[in-house]
């Protein structure tokens, strides 16, 4: 068993991409399973800070294949754009580093017209406008255009025919206005071309990982709370980003799958809407944001900032089965007199020990802990800690039954603390 997942254990943003960097060191190959540009990954490497969304975190290290899996949605435009501005740093972006799942469906103009559109109206739940709803929307409507489509010109273009008819009476519904078919057959069928080298069988080259024992690290999007079946619905994104969503995203077994790791901030952040039980209305919200740079990778919006949600955390740990969990951004409560966590809801007198499938009317139940000050820099274990940060390590593994084996404090490969 070779395979190491990484998921998010929040909403998202939870610094998936530092970790799976830094797990990557050693790695054979590194795929990212779900999702589209929807989900950006912000590293930062001897100082400089290379955002990323498409293109899997272990890009930036020597060695891993990064491959793109058969269960994302993306945009060539985009990852074109990505792969030359990488190439630009003197990453290696050929076939040698990069492999694109033929079966990965494609976003198209029309996919970002609609959820612009949508967002625009009462309805909107706060996507990125990237495509990505409709995209899976057309995937499961059987009327989707696969990459491999991108390379046949009588395919693609039937397919998007029978896509853009399809959506054509939303469009128009929505106030907007059908696109012609030409232009954008000749743009992907460009772009088609110039992704040629790297698209292939991302399935087969997997199994073959499998079966050498080559180290793989399958890499999530979002965050479990978005999960499509399981998060805060209907404030979801449209995919399975849970772990096991890496196995059916990927084309591999879930019996090849041997750690999954869980991501979680020492705080908790949230973007778009939908409920929030431990958000933060105040000042103290606002210096949170400020302190962890809690701005959107993709978007740039504010991100909605809140104290740790322990209740939220359990759960997600057991939907993903997490074999240890990665806490970040303990550096941003630096400074705080307290820090508090949320232990429980209570909803009409009552304490609630669970994650509804509605949150509307819970309040949360905190507990809290002393503040510290000081920089964590040089702290090389777990004794070395503040109390109040012990104490939170404490309450979270007590609380999930899942062991923190590394706490990151600092956006750096080398700011993190290895404490199990």
């Amino acid at each position: 068993m070779t395979v190491n997942v990484v998921v998010g254990a929040q909403w998202g943003d939870e610094g998936k991409g530092k970790v799976v960097d830094m797990l990557t060191e050693h790695a054979d190959v590194v795929a990212r399973y779900g999702g589209g540009a929807n989900a950006g990954h912000t590293l930062v490497v001897n100082g400089r800070k290379t955002v990323i969304r498409l293109v899997p975190s272990g890009i930036l290290q020597d060695k891993p294949l990064c491959v793109l899996g058969s269960g994302m949605v993306i945009d060539p435009a985009v990852l074109r754009t990505e792969l030359e501005t990488l190439a630009s740093y003197g990453v290696d972006t050929s076939a040698k580093r990069v492999l694109v799942s033929e079966h990965a469906h494609v976003v198209l103009p029309y996919h970002v017209l609609i959820d612009q559109l949508r967002e625009a109206g009462a309805n909107a739940i706060g996507t990125t406008k990237r495509g990505i709803g409709p995209a899976y929307e057309d995937k499961v409507g059987r009327r989707g255009v696969r990459m491999i489509d991108l390379l046949d010109g009588a395919r693609l273009r039937a397919r998007v025919q029978h896509a853009v008819e399809a959506w054509a009476p939303t469009i128009l519904n929505l106030g907007g206005e059908v696109p012609a078919i030409e232009p954008i057959l000749e743009a992907y069928s460009a772009h088609g071309q110039a992704l040629r080298p790297l698209i292939g069988d991302a399935t087969e080259r997997l199994h073959q990982a499998v079966e050498r024992g080559e180290s793989v690290v399958a890499e999530g999007a979002q965050g479990s709370l978005l999960d499509i079946d399981h998060g805060t619905y209907p404030y979801v994104t449209s995919s399975t980003v849970l772990a096991s969503g890496a196995a059916s995203g990927l084309g591999i077994g879930p019996t090849a799958i041997s750690k999954v790791i869980g991501i979680t901030k020492a705080y908790a952040t949230r973007v778009g809407s939908g409920p929030f039980p431990t958000e933060l209305h105040d000042a103290l919200g606002e210096r949170i944001r400020q302190r962890g740079g809690e701005f959107g990778s993709v978007t740039g919006r504010p991100r909605r900032c809140g104290w740790i949600d322990l209740v939220a955390l359990r759960h997600a740990t057991r939907l993903n089965g997490m074999t240890e969990l990665v806490m970040t951004k303990a550096d941003v409560l630096e400074g705080l007199e307290t820090i508090r966590v949320c232990v429980a809801y209570e909803a009409g007198g009552q304490r609630v020990q669970r994650l509804p499938a509605a949150l509307d009317g819970l309040s949360a139940v905190y507990e809290d802990l002393p503040g510290f000050s000081g920089n964590l820099s040089g702290c090389r274990g777990l004794a070395d800690l503040p109390e109040g940060l012990r104490r939170l390590v404490a309450l979270t593994e007590a609380a999930t039954g899942v062991p923190i084996t590394w706490l990151s404090v600092g956006p750096e490969r080398e700011q993190s603390i290895r404490l199990r």
